[in-house]
């Protein structure tokens, strides 16, 4: 019973849509309504500029973190509690039940569950982006990536119980596919580059 509350509260935790909370509080209007349509730091930053974005990606970030240490205070940092708190953190970003389901990518709050899950893989996996957006200037393809590699990294350094592998992986994959439309505009040759002109669609 403990663990599944914990999951609950982890998703409820993940679910506050603290990018939407912002633009509605300084601008008055839905940011699902501009830009990308997601509620994440990015989509952000287009309304409000980088105060907005840092204030969003902190957000989000240290809601994921307080959902998986507090599945692992309340469960006696059981790993199967810990993963499932974990993916259901990520889950509520992407799917808030606040908003209908519509929320962001996912990113922000992967990184504050993943700093938790395994500090020095999450480490690596931030120079990883780095690199990747500096070479090839996709901040959508670096993220891609880098989160995708995130299990594996996970796995090479940490070996950790198969229940917090398995949550890193469907959490990635959780973040992986919220990205589907960059994908599919990666594919077409379509996406915006970093320092390009972004349009109404773009991430």
């Amino acid at each position: 019973m403990i663990g599944l509350l914990a999951t609950a509260t982890a998703y409820l935790l993940g679910s506050i849509p603290f990018g939407y909370l912002i633009v509605r509080w300084q601008r008055g209007i839905d940011v699902r309504e501009t830009g990308s349509r997601s509620i994440g730091a990015t989509n952000v930053m287009r309304n409000l500029g980088i105060s907005g974005f840092i204030a969003t990606f902190v957000l989000d970030c240290g809601k994921g973190s307080a959902a998986v240490m507090l599945a692992s205070r309340l469960t006696g940092n059981d790993p199967r509690w810990v993963a499932a708190a974990a993916v259901a953190a990520v889950a509520g970003h992407v799917f808030p039940i606040w908003l209908g389901f519509r929320g962001g990518k996912g990113v922000a709050t992967g990184v504050g569950v993943f700093a938790i899950l395994a500090p020095v893989p999450m480490a690596l996996v931030l120079v990883f982006f780095a690199l990747l957006v500096a070479i090839w200037r996709f901040i959508s393809l670096g993220s891609i990536i880098a989160t995708a590699s995130f299990p594996v990294w996970v796995y090479l350094l940490n070996r950790p119980p198969t229940p917090i592998a398995v949550g890193a992986a469907c959490a990635a994959a959780l973040i992986v596919g919220s990205h589907r439309a960059n994908i599919r505009r990666l594919l077409n040759g379509t996406e915006k580059k970093l320092g390009g002109r972004l349009d109404a669609k773009s991430s």
